[in-house]
C-alpha cells in the first residue's frame, strides 16, 4: 500500500475519532481537468481513481459509503464528473444527511479548499436537505486539511 494512502487514510480517521456523528459518504473531491485531456490520453483521471479506490479499501468503505468527484470547473468546456457540487446535491437530495469531504489531489489549503469546498459546497448541501447543524460546518475545515 503506497505511504499516501496510508497517511490519507491516517488522518481520516483520526478525524472521524473527534466528531460526534458519523459521516453516512465520504467525498473524495479531486481538482477537475477537462474532458479533452482525458480524451486524448492524459492518465489524471486514472490515477485520481486508483488514489481513491485505494483510500476507499484501505478505510473499508462500501462503493455506496463512498463518492470519487471532481471540483473547480469553468467556461463552457465539458469537465471530467462527476461533477463535486452535482453529487453532494444529489447526495442531500437523496436523504443524505451527513457527509465529509477530503480533497486529496490537493497538497495545502488553498481557495479551492477553503472557499469553494468549506463555504460554497457546505451551502449546496444544506440547500438541498443535507445537515449543516452548528457543529458540522466547524467540522469540515479539518477535514479538507
Amino acid at each position: 500500500m503506497p505511504t499516501y494512502i496510508t497517511a490519507l487514510a491516517s488522518s481520516v480517521r483520526t478525524h472521524y475519532k473527534t466528531l460526534d456523528w458519523k459521516p453516512d459518504v465520504l467525498v473524495a473531491s479531486f481538482h477537475g481537468l477537462p474532458q479533452i485531456y482525458f480524451d486524448k490520453g492524459d492518465p489524471y483521471h486514472c490515477h485520481c481513481a486508483k488514489t481513491a479506490r485505494l483510500l476507499r479499501e484501505k478505510l473499508k468503505l462500501p462503493e455506496t459509503k463512498f463518492k470519487l468527484t471532481f471540483q473547480s470547473r469553468f467556461g463552457p468546456t465539458k469537465w471530467l464528473e462527476p461533477y463535486t457540487d452535482k453529487t453532494v446535491e444529489a447526495l442531500a437530495r437523496g436523504g443524505t444527511k451527513k457527509i465529509a469531504v477530503i480533497t486529496p489531489g490537493f497538497v495545502s489549503d488553498c481557495v479551492e479548499t477553503l472557499e469553494e469546498i468549506n463555504l460554497e459546497l457546505r451551502d449546496t448541501f444544506a440547500d438541498a436537505g443535507g445537515n449543516i447543524s452548528p457543529p458540522y460546518p466547524a467540522s469540515m475545515k479539518p477535514t479538507v486539511r
